[in-house]
């Protein structure tokens, strides 16, 4: 048994709605091993191993379900164990989730194994663990059958507490979590900027950041006086708020000099450490203060070292939050409480079967440990680790109370006396955090300092939140929620617009198109697409930016308001989404292209991928009506409103959609050309001329002016104005400057070239009918190719597709031949040219890109029109704009134009097909879905 192949989804994707792992799995002869017939004694074992499994519903959605699925008749498959064993991993790290799926690859023995995930390492990690794990409880004759590397050192307690460990160096700490937490609650989005605790919430010019505790808020000079403990000291004394004495030492010397002038006990800590790193308390000799000393100057930056009076009283944190005190904790050291029986050591274990506590920050409590520190204090009250303690004797393990070395927290935020809350908001307010703890001891928080005594002995900065948010006593407190409502307040947005787009092909130009409408209404555009990021117009990163890490640029750009994102297949199939949601998502078509890689063989497949970011919408689904799988995706769009998109005005699916009050965008004929026409809610608008956008070349590039109608709609469906989208439509042009190898016409030679980058049979289709409109006098010249990585198949339909519709035909290879050979893919264009009836003579082989350009060009004559299919875009169009076109005369008998026209409704559907009306309008039923495991 082994993992073939691992995709890491980081957002919506065909498994699910969020971030899963997806391994191709090879169960080897375990295909022939279900679970009942491995035995008994390998279930008891997995069920001894993670009891939490027992938790599982499984397909019976109820506790034991697993379990059931583990025994019953023939049991269930290694694949579905090991889905469900890397989930209950995560859980034991404290990761909850709960989503897994294992299906059929259908090849004999292989499946897709998915599961949820957190954080990224983590959940990969969880995988391979589980698999060493049921690889470890196999039966020897089974071990010894199966292909695995066995570590025959495995020890399962010691590689679980290890992977614990792991976890939570990967995972968001407590209080980084909790913010998360509340932001997803507030419907925030965010984004992890690193391995540690910087998140990003909110989208472009929106967006508010967080280290920790820590905010885009929080002022550095006020972290900075939180951090000199001299500076906050004397703050709040002149303000005449309560603090110890305190003096600045260098050396132990002068440490030892300082507690004799302030009085013992006293406590020296770093003058710049935090959570208590370094902190010596209550030390009441000369030798216990330069040992003090020492540990301080361990732990400090700087050479200045603080002694300061020990104030008696509890431990308090008390967090203010925008000004406003929001939680207070009492803080007791890590101890245990003797019973006359047991020994410290022995009370420790015991303390530590407390369910609530655990590794870390994996559990409420953090689990008691016997180390340096208390060896020394069980030491300096004369006992040992073996020591029997008399009943009810409380002794502490710690001299500090921190939660994450085994201390307790108490919430006591509802008793906290006036006094005490005002004295804390004055002294966040006077250093001037956001977001900042105060350390305060006192005897009773429900008394006031000014009666019963008490001293502030620390202002913190990134205050902890863990003892706030799951305190070992009393009421949590959404501290986080507070943060998150003071960087967001009521009514502040934390979203920019999304407009997703996919569909095999015109996405880019789509794209380019809705940009320049928005841009032309005032936004700030940020864009991908196969060319690159765009911000504001201005190319960021060159290259195909079509997948997830180029939508989050954009998300994470703080100047950006509106996003336009270009989805391809590849990034969906290796990655899903960037984004977990858009506003409107648009299909513009679906068409053989890429099929036979990453798993996907044939259209309604491929659909199910580009699905997915009509799936993501949540106010409107634009889509093609004259293409049935993008139809067919409608009803799985939970969306507002289904806006089509149809050339065909007798659309009988898309006249019944208008009838009930639906949105869609058609192209009616008049008798000055044809009308981009928008219908909504009964309302009929047009809105252009299709020969009035250059894009279209007056209206004969038919897939351009369904370009411009998806770029409408969408425009629309954001509330921009009919006007503006007229404006934006007749400024854009397919320059090359604007569009580079979209359709880039040039003039002025004294024939016409056409520079696309068509590279797919239904792409070539629409250049090769363009060509077919255009008034050409002489012949048209097609330099051609598709990459190395499509199927035969679909160079033979590019070849079938293209015939007939030029004079003169080079066949080339895109520069890289993806393992083809250098002459393979044109040699077969020319073999299915010749089975398709063109003559020899009208067929040229030139494999080098260069070269094909520079024979279409040379072979030119006036009149000529020459569309080249080019790889390298920026290459090719240098070598059309500077090709030197000498004085020729004459002209060839063009090929006769033939408009293409889209099938009929009728002849696209099945009988099977059903309709369904409701508030969004009609559209085609779906059939089922299917749940998780």
């Amino acid at each position: 048994m082994k993992i073939i192949s691992t995709n890491v989804f980081v957002g919506p994707n065909v498994w699910a709605e969020f971030p899963v792992i997806r391994h191709v799995i090879d169960l080897g002869i375990l295909e022939d091993w279900p679970s009942a017939k491995i035995g008994s004694e390998f279930l008891q074992g997995l069920i001894a191993a993670l009891p939490g499994l027992s938790d599982h519903g499984c397909s019976y959605g109820e506790a034991g379900g697993f379990l059931r699925r583990l025994r019953e008749d023939e049991g269930t498959w290694m694949g579905h164990i090991l889905e469900h064993c890397a989930i209950e991993v995560q859980n034991v790290a404290g990761t909850d989730i709960s989503f897994g799926r294992t299906r059929g690859t259908g090849v004999h023995g292989q499946y897709n194994m998915v599961y949820a995930y957190r954080q990224r390492d983590v959940g990969l990690a969880a995988g391979e663990l589980a698999l060493r794990l049921l690889m470890h409880l196999l039966p020897q004759p089974l071990q010894d059958q199966v292909d695995h590397a066995f570590d025959p050192a495995f020890d399962w307690p010691t590689e679980l507490r290890s992977f614990v460990l792991h976890a939570q160096r990967k995972e968001f700490g407590p209080s980084t979590g909790s913010l998360v937490k509340a932001a997803h609650e507030r419907d925030i989005p965010w984004i992890r900027l690193n391995e540690g605790s910087l998140v990003q919430f909110g989208h472009g010019k929106y967006q508010r950041r967080i280290q920790a505790t820590v905010t885009s808020e929080t002022r550095h000079i006020a972290v900075e006086i939180s951090c000199d403990k001299e500076d906050t000291h004397n703050l709040l004394n002149d303000l005449g708020l309560p603090v110890p004495q305190q003096r600045i030492v260098y050396s132990a010397t002068e440490a030892i000099q300082a507690a004799r002038k302030i009085g013992f006990p006293v406590v020296v800590k770093p003058l710049d450490a935090n959570h208590g790193r370094g902190v010596s308390i209550n030390l009441k000799k000369d030798e216990e203060v330069a040992a003090g000393f020492t540990e301080a100057e361990a732990h400090s930056k700087s050479a200045a070292i603080l002694v300061e009076s020990f104030v008696t009283g509890f431990d308090h944190r008390m967090l203010v939050v925008n000004n406003k005190l929001v939680a207070v904790a009492k803080r007791v050291p890590g101890r245990v409480t003797g019973d006359g029986k047991h020994s410290i050591a022995e009370l420790v274990d015991i303390a530590n079967e407390d369910p609530r506590r655990g590794i870390g920050h994996q559990k409420v409590l953090t689990i008691l440990e016997i180390d340096n520190q208390a060896k020394r204090l069980i030491a300096d009250a004369g006992h040992t680790a073996d020591t029997v303690l008399a009943e009810g004797v409380v002794f502490y393990l710690r001299s500090t109370a921190n939660l994450s070395t085994g201390g307790t927290a108490i919430d006591l935020t509802d008793v906290v006396h006036p006094d005490n809350r005002d004295m804390a908001e004055r002294a966040i307010m006077a250093v001037g955090l956001d977001v900042g703890g105060v350390d305060f001891l006192i005897d009773d928080i429900t008394h006031s300092y000014k009666d019963i005594g008490g001293a502030i002995v620390e202002v913190n900065a990134a205050p902890g939140f863990r003892m706030h948010v799951a305190p070992s006593e009393g009421q949590p407190r959404d501290v986080a929620g507070k943060v998150i409502d003071m960087l967001f307040p009521l009514g502040q947005q934390s979203r920019i617009p999304i407009a997703a787009i996919t569909g095999t092909n015109g996405k880019t130009t789509t794209s380019r198109m809705l940009g320049h409408i928005m841009k032309a209404s005032g936004k700030i555009v940020g864009m991908t697409s196969t060319d690159g990021v765009y911000v504001d117009g201005k190319l960021s990163v060159k290259g195909d930016m079509t997948g997830p890490k180029s939508a989050q640029m954009v998300l994470r750009d703080p100047t950006v308001d509106f996003a336009v994102m270009e989805t391809a297949r590849g990034g969906l199939v290796r990655s899903g989404l960037g984004y977990q949601r858009s506003d409107v998502a648009a299909c513009l078509n679906v068409s053989a292209d890429h099929l036979g890689l990453g798993g996907i063989e044939t259209v309604e497949q491929l659909a199910v991928v580009k699905r997915v970011v009509i799936e993501s919408a949540t106010q409107t689904a634009v889509l093609n009506a004259d293409d049935i799988e993008c139809l067919k995706m409608a009803d799985y769009a939970d969306v507002d409103s289904i806006f089509y998109v149809t050339v065909n005005p007798g659309h009988t699916l898309v006249k019944e959609h208008i009838k009930e009050g639906g949105k869609a965008i058609v192209l009616e004929q008049g008798m000055s050309g044809d009308m981009l026409t928008i219908y909504d809610n009964g309302l009929h608008m047009p809105v252009l001329w299709s020969h009035l956008i250059p894009a279209t070349l007056e209206g004969k590039a038919t897939h351009n002016v369904q370009n411009a109608m998806f770029a409408a709609a969408m425009a629309y469906s954001f509330d921009v104005d009919l006007d503006n989208i007229r404006i934006g439509l007749r400024t854009f042009d397919t320059s090359y400057f604007q569009a580079p190898g979209r359709m880039n016409v040039f003039d002025e030679h004294p024939f016409k070239v056409i520079l696309d980058y068509g590279h797919n049979p239904a792409a070539l289709g629409a250049m090769a009918g363009l060509a077919d409109r255009l008034d050409v006098k002489g012949r048209r010249i097609g330099v051609l190719s598709i990459p190395g990585d499509r199927r035969d198949c679909d160079v033979a339909d590019a070849a079938r597709i293209l015939s007939g519709h030029f004079d003169h035909y080079i066949c080339k290879a895109d520069d890289d031949r993806r393992k083809r050979g250098d002459d393979e893919i044109p040699q077969m264009f020319k073999a299915e040219f010749l089975k398709n009836g063109i003559s020899e003579n009208q067929i040229s082989v030139i494999p080098n890109e260069e070269d094909a350009v520079a024979a279409s060009l040379e072979m030119a004559k006036p009149g000529d029109l020459v569309i080249i299919f080019g790889d390298n875009s920026a290459r090719c169009w240098k070598q059309i704009i500077y090709f030197n076109a000498p004085e020729q005369t004459g002209s060839a008998a063009s090929i006769p134009v033939s408009a293409q026209v889209p099938a009929p409704f009728e002849e696209m559907i099945d009988g099977d097909s059903s309709m369904v009306r409701d508030s969004r309008g009609v559209r085609l039923a779906r059939g089922d879905i299917e749940d998780g495991d």
